[in-house]
């Protein structure tokens, strides 16, 4: 047999003490190891969604909690790459697998907003009131600066004076679209986000 000092002999004995302490007290660790916690996405509602960052376009998953009745909203609790998305097949780079700091960041604009000129501070608008400003400011531009016809009479049909710059999150075939409006209206200024 061999010699055990004493000091291995206290720890031997200190720690039996206290486990038996700890079940007279009525903790067991069976029980607590046994216990079966819930899984975190049994109760959330899943919502495939988009990845916003490049053209890539990789779906995501996205698991919120919330009763959904008309007052309540609902809060995103977790994200993860959609297995069954035929673009990434469930994997995200590191900018989408940060989605999540992205939605609940509190500098996230989540309404068009509008400082007139002079002012100082930022005003909320409705989204229809954004575009129609949009579309008013656009019509104004090219009604005053479209180019029909060179000095020669040469047929140009261009609009100068104003530029578009495409989305990086957009697709090839959205890319496409734009192009062709951008250019049914005579603008000549146009490149897209994800090449600059």
């Amino acid at each position: 047999m061999a010699d055990v000092t004493r000091r291995e002999f206290l720890k031997v004995t200190g720690a039996s003490l206290a486990g038996s302490s700890l079940v007279l007290l009525g903790f067991s660790p069976t029980a607590a190891l046994a216990e079966v916690r819930e899984f975190k996405l049994a109760r959330a509602t899943e919502t495939r969604n988009t990845c916003p960052y490049c053209a890539v376009a990789c779906g995501v998953l996205m698991y919120s909690l919330g009763d959904r009745a008309k007052n309540a909203q609902s809060s995103i609790f977790h994200i993860e790459g959609d297995p069954d998305h035929p673009v990434n097949r469930g994997t995200l780079c590191p900018k989408g697998a940060a989605l999540l700091d992205f939605i609940h960041s509190p500098s996230r604009l989540q309404h068009p907003e509008y400082r007139a000129p002079g002012s100082d501070h930022w005003q909320r608008i409705s989204w229809d009131d954004a575009l129609a400003r949009i579309a008013k400011l656009m019509k104004e531009d090219r009604d005053a600066n479209f180019v029909a016809k060179t000095p020669e009479g040469l047929t140009v049909n261009r609009w100068l004076t104003t530029a578009m710059l495409a989305a990086s999150a957009s697709s090839s075939e959205v890319g496409y679209l734009t192009h062709k409006v951008v250019r049914s209206l005579g603008i000549l200024a146009f490149d897209n986000q994800a090449r600059v």
